[in-house]
């Protein structure tokens, strides 16, 4: 009897040893879903994969003692295919956090089944800034850019060149709707004024009638408030009908490193853009480009150069509350200072905007550009302070007012 006690003693203890470990060795999963065959998936896409990738590997491969493995979804600009996916993920797969989230209908879809799960997304590609207002959440954040930042970038600096009558192209969804309006207002408190606007489907890859009544509408600037393959269109489509050689000027609002490369410097040259990230800047941001560059071939956008940072923001966090639990891990999120190649002095806020300095950028001429990829010339940095909503103007029911 004492042996066959001893025995099941010593099976019960095998079994639990044999538990423990399979537990610590289950896999630490973080997803990545983003565009990766559509309008965004040159500026996000497979390169977002590859940004998040590379924070794991930085981060040494393994939190809470299990192998970080990274899972990825292309959700296809839709909000029902992208709250499909991360219910299964959170729901059937144990995915502790979403990544990247590009396409704001899709971004503001997941970030209410994170709010229900507990569970953190880290929005990089999406713009609107319902995200840190209406749509804020304690799990949730809003890491590289949005809609006001580009505002204040662009918009104001286009209305300071003498561009003070504005006609918007404007993609029909969240994000479209956000960056028009966050530039009409800074457009009309910088004295200018809008003549119009037409809302064009997403994607699209026919902006002839859109283009002809902002040519008919004798505005100086003809802001597009549109992103990735819709911004390519509409410049190649405004330099076919000669609306720039007419006298009109092209804002193009939200403008990546990705779309100049696919226009090229005779049809990019002197657009002026916003962002929040470009490989040279300095010592930090080459050693990442360099690298981003030798696994894909290409230099990273904002947005994949975003995804890094979070990630690392992320890992982090759950290393120093030794735990997975969404709420801890983000309320150490929004304590901790950012400090990377991405963020220098950035800052998390209540309504999870990660607050970061931005740039004011013109894309060279041709005889500037020294070597492949050369395209920037930076013309000021915009204090993180000035480049975001301030918080006295944020409907975030978390913020105090």
């Amino acid at each position: 009897m004492k042996m066959k006690t001893a025995w099941l003693a010593s099976a019960a203890l095998a079994l639990c040893l044999q538990t423990g470990w399979a537990q610590a060795e289950e896999p630490f999963k973080i997803g990545v879903l983003t565009d990766m065959s559509g309008t965004y998936s040159d500026l996000a896409g497979q390169g977002s994969v590859v940004a998040v990738q590379m924070a794991v590997e930085d981060f040494g491969g393994k939190v809470l003692g299990r192998p970080v493995e990274v899972v990825t979804g292309d959700h296809q600009n839709k909000a029902d295919i992208g709250s499909s996916i991360a219910r299964k993920w959170y729901d059937s797969d144990h995915v502790e956090a979403i990544f990247d989230l590009v396409t704001s209908a899709v971004g503001l879809a997941v970030r209410d089944i994170s709010k229900e799960r507990n569970k953190i997304d880290m929005n990089s590609g999406a713009g609107s800034t319902a995200l840190t207002n209406e749509k804020c959440s304690a799990t949730g954040f809003h890491w590289t850019y949005d809609t006001y930042a580009m505002a204040v970038g662009t918009g104001a600096a286009v209305v300071q060149n003498g561009g003070d009558s504005w006609f918007f192209l404007t993609a029909d969804y969240a994000f479209g709707h956000s960056l028009e309006k966050n530039t009409s207002d800074i457009v009309k408190a910088k004295g200018g004024k809008v003549l119009g606007a037409v809302r064009h489907p997403f994607p699209s890859s026919d902006f002839s009638s859109f283009l002809l009544q902002a040519q008919s509408s004798g505005a100086k600037v003809i802001g597009l408030a549109n992103a990735g393959q819709d911004t390519i269109n509409a410049i190649k489509g405004a330099k076919d009908f000669g609306l720039t050689q007419g006298g009109q000027t092209l804002a193009a609002l939200l403008l990546f490193i990705s779309d100049v490369n696919a226009l090229g410097l005779d049809a990019a040259q002197n657009l002026v853009l916003t962002t929040g990230y470009y490989w040279d800047m300095d010592e930090g941001s080459r050693a990442f480009a360099k690298r981003f560059f030798e696994k894909t071939k290409k230099m990273p956008t904002m947005v994949q150069a975003g995804d890094y940072s979070a990630t690392m923001a992320y890992l982090n966090a759950v290393k120093a509350v030794g735990s997975a639990d969404g709420l801890k891990v983000a309320e150490k999120i929004r304590e901790t200072p950012v400090n990377d190649f991405f963020g220098k002095g950035g800052k998390v806020r209540a309504d999870g905007r990660m607050v970061h300095d931005m740039y004011l950028a013109q894309v060279k001429i041709p005889a500037d550009s020294k070597a492949p990829w050369d395209y920037y010339k930076i013309l000021r940095t915009i204090p993180g302070d000035e480049a975001y909503m301030p918080l006295s103007q944020s409907t975030c029911p978390l913020v105090k007012k």
